[in-house]
């Protein structure tokens, strides 16, 4: 817990507001800690996104399933909030799935649980706040990417910003991520190295 308490005063833009201890208390307790190994479904398509997690360790992808090859559209690391959000917004269900690409440790936060800080601290609010400044300046971040950026500047982004957690990603994965095909990116990896 102590490593959501640091992000969250690192990361805090909103710093007019000190949570009080009571604040902490209320907000990490509702917090669960929990590990997940590697190819681990942590939403499915058609089902509700009941949490609002927080990776301590490890890697997960957002994918649409399709019959022949899934269509990965995020990749999320450690030290950040992930969640089909769109569906724990709405509390409706999904249209994409979440998977651990390699063993994940989360701080899982439930919907309702996040009523409740919200109705309890002031500071909660600034978290939830926080968490949907995130996720969106990071969909924002990926969509003008794919709109401004190469296939090979995506990959050389994606492998600058985390290159040892890249080598534990499927090429395929990668492939679909940045846009291409399979051998593509084997084309651009040759051409690179």
């Amino acid at each position: 817990m102590e490593e959501l308490k640091a992000y969250l005063k690192d990361n805090s833009r909103l710093t007019e507001h000190n949570p009080t201890e009571k604040d902490w208390e209320i907000i990490l307790s509702k917090f669960v800690r929990q590990d997940f190994p590697k190819k681990t479904i942590l939403t499915k398509a058609g089902q509700t996104e009941n949490y609002l997690n927080f990776i301590l360790k490890g890697v997960a992808r957002f994918y649409i399933p399709k019959e022949e090859n899934d269509l990965t559209f995020n990749i999320v690391f450690s030290n950040g909030f992930l969640s089909a959000y769109d569906s724990f917004l709405t509390q409706k269900p999904s249209t994409y799935n979440i998977e651990t690409l390699t063993d994940t440790t989360l701080l899982r936060l439930t919907y309702n649980d996040l009523q409740t800080i919200y109705n309890e601290t002031e500071f909660g609010n600034i978290i939830g706040r926080q968490a949907s400044e995130e996720l969106f300046l990071k969909k924002q971040k990926r969509e003008l990417s794919l709109l401004n950026l190469t296939a090979e500047q995506r990959y050389l982004n994606l492998f600058s910003e985390q290159p040892k957690l890249i080598e534990q990603i499927p090429l395929k994965y990668i492939a679909s991520y940045i846009g291409v095909t399979p051998q593509a990116l084997s084309r651009i990896r040759k051409r690179i190295y």
